[in-house]
């Protein structure tokens, strides 16, 4: 998948920017779904600092515009962001709406609280390019959100999911659906992967057909 990311971006000038975009789009019609048939309209939102944490930002961007109330927790600090992560979180912050900055204990109580109320909740803390055992404080947080018993929507894939070899690393978020982009990835039939990805729904975000055939 990463190959393929490459390849869209490199011999078809599609810029990645529009990938996360068309990604994060697709994600919140999921998610608003999900939403219509639920009593409780808020979703916490759990971004990390990579790309998939950009896909999330996205993703909150359209539910906010489709009047969902959304709570945004950001598990790094915002100077940390890169590229179209970084892009996506300023176009929040023009926005008024406040990312949440989820570091240190004191940031605990807030964040159980909004699990609590929540009615959904959008793990893009991890993506395909997670490598090596997760540690605090991403643990901890996977934990509180599967012991939250709420819906849990993944971006791409479950945050703590090997998403080559279907193996946990750790800690891994128990998705109840999974919006996975362009392809389904080789993890999710392999070892652990069927039993945390929850149903799985393959979104198109526009990389020509002819990428994917190869």
């Amino acid at each position: 998948m990463q190959r393929i990311d490459k390849s869209a971006q490199e011999k078809f000038g599609i810029p990645a920017i529009i990938l996360m975009e068309n990604a994060g789009r697709a994600a919140a019609g999921v998610v608003i779904d999900m939403l219509d048939k639920k009593k409780i309209k808020k979703v916490v939102c759990v971004c990390g600092k990579g790309n998939n944490g950009g896909d999330g930002f996205v993703c909150a961007r359209h539910l906010l515009n489709n009047a969902v109330d959304v709570d945004i927790f950001l598990l790094a600090d915002p100077a940390e962001l890169k590229g179209e992560a970084k892009i996506n979180y300023e176009i929040l912050e023009r926005m008024r709406q406040a990312v949440k900055v989820l570091k240190g204990k004191r940031a605990l109580p807030l964040f159980k609280d909004k699990l609590h109320k929540a009615g959904l909740l959008i793990d893009a803390i991890f993506g395909i390019g997670l490598r090596g055992e997760i540690k605090e404080p991403y643990k901890g947080i996977i934990n509180l959100m599967n012991q939250s018993k709420k819906p849990i929507i993944a971006l791409d894939v479950p945050s703590g999911l090997d998403a080559t070899k279907g193996k946990t690393l750790g800690a891994c978020v128990k998705a109840t659906k999974t919006v996975t982009f362009a392809l389904p990835k080789t993890g999710f039939i392999k070892d652990d992967g069927p039993s945390y990805i929850g149903k799985l729904i393959v979104v198109d975000i526009s990389i020509p057909k002819i990428i994917l055939r190869t």
